[in-house]
C-alpha cells in the first residue's frame, strides 16, 4: 500500500492531478490512497484508471460526471467507478477528496454506483491516507489495507445518482439550485428565466434529465442538505432553509428518497 499526495502548497491544479494519474498507472502496488482538498468551481478533466477507484467525499459535495450520468456525492458516500471508465469532476463546495484505488475481482458490477462508507471504513481509510503524518509499521499497514478491502464488501449502495442536464442554460440553473436549494422553486421561475414556455421547459427537462422537474427539485433538495446535516445543524433549520413548510413534509420526502429519516441516516 502506498500514499500519493502531489498537491502543491497553494493547493490542486491539473498538473498536480497529471501527476498523480502517471504515479497510480504507474506503481505495482495493490493499493493506492490519495488525499485532497479541492475549492469550489474546480473541475477535473476527463480521465480514467486501469484501477478501480473510491472516490469518497469526507466533506463536500461533488458532481462525478460518467457516460451520459452525473453522481452527487454527498458526505460519508463514495462513488465506486470501474477500471478504464471515463469521467470528470466539478466542485461544488470545497471539497476533502479521499480516494482509494485497487483491482476489483473479476465479476464485479462493470458500472458506476454510488455506496454508504461505514463508520469502520472511514475510520480506515483515514489511517490509510495520514500514513505520512503518522507512520505506521507495515505489518500493520497491511492489516489496515486487508480489512479495508474485506469492509469493502459491506458498503450499502445508495440511490444517489442525481440526474444532470446537458443543456448549458437548464445545468447552471441546477448548479445554482444545488447551491441554495429550495422545495419553493416553480417550473414556471425556471421557465422564464430560460424564456420558454412551460411546456417545452418540462419536455426538455424530462428529455435531459429522464425525470421530471419535481422530482429532482425533491431528490436535490435532500442530496443537498445532507452535507448540513452531517455538520449537525437541526433537522428543523434545514427543513425551512429548504422551504418545507414543516419539518413533518421534509422528514417524509427525506425518508421517500433514502429510506430513513433524517434524524437517523448520518447517525
Amino acid at each position: 500500500m502506498r500514499i500519493v499526495d502531489h498537491t502543491s502548497d497553494d493547493g490542486p491544479d491539473y498538473q498536480d492531478h497529471n501527476r498523480s494519474l502517471v504515479w497510480i498507472e504507474q506503481t505495482n502496488e495493490r493499493l493506492i490512497a490519495l488525499e485532497r482538498v479541492y475549492p469550489a468551481g474546480f473541475e477535473v478533466p476527463v480521465h480514467s484508471h486501469s484501477r478501480t477507484q473510491l472516490w469518497f467525499a469526507r466533506k463536500g459535495i461533488v458532481l462525478v460526471n460518467t457516460d451520459g450520468r452525473r453522481w452527487m456525492i454527498p458526505p460519508g458516500h463514495a462513488l465506486v467507478i470501474p477500471s478504464n471508465y471515463r469521467h470528470s469532476a466539478e466542485m461544488i463546495s470545497e471539497v476533502h477528496m479521499q480516494s482509494i484505488y485497487w483491482d476489483l475481482p473479476e465479476g464485479s458490477p462493470a458500472h458506476p454506483r454510488v455506496v454508504e462508507v461505514t463508520p469502520l471504513a472511514q475510520n480506515l481509510i483515514g489511517e490509510l491516507v495520514n500514513v505520512e503524518k503518522k507512520p505506521e509499521r507495515y505489518h500493520r499497514l497491511s492489516l489496515v489495507t486487508d480489512l479495508l478491502l474485506d469492509e469493502f464488501e459491506q458498503f450499502p449502495e445508495r440511490p444517489l445518482g442525481l440526474p444532470f442536464p446537458n443543456h448549458a442554460g437548464l445545468a447552471k440553473l441546477c448548479r445554482r439550485f444545488l447551491s441554495a436549494p429550495t422545495a419553493a422553486t416553480s417550473i414556471d421561475d425556471w421557465a422564464r428565466e430560460l424564456k420558454t414556455s412551460r411546456r417545452t421547459f418540462t419536455r426538455r427537462f424530462r428529455e435531459e434529465t429522464g425525470i421530471s422537474f419535481t422530482q429532482w427539485r425533491q431528490q436535490a433538495c435532500v442530496f443537498a442538505s445532507l452535507p448540513r446535516l452531517a455538520e449537525g445543524q437541526s433537522v428543523t433549520t434545514v427543513a425551512l432553509d429548504a422551504g418545507y413548510e414543516n419539518i413533518a413534509a421534509f422528514s417524509t420526502m427525506f425518508r421517500r428518497i433514502l429510506g430513513r429519516p433524517p434524524r437517523t441516516y448520518l447517525s
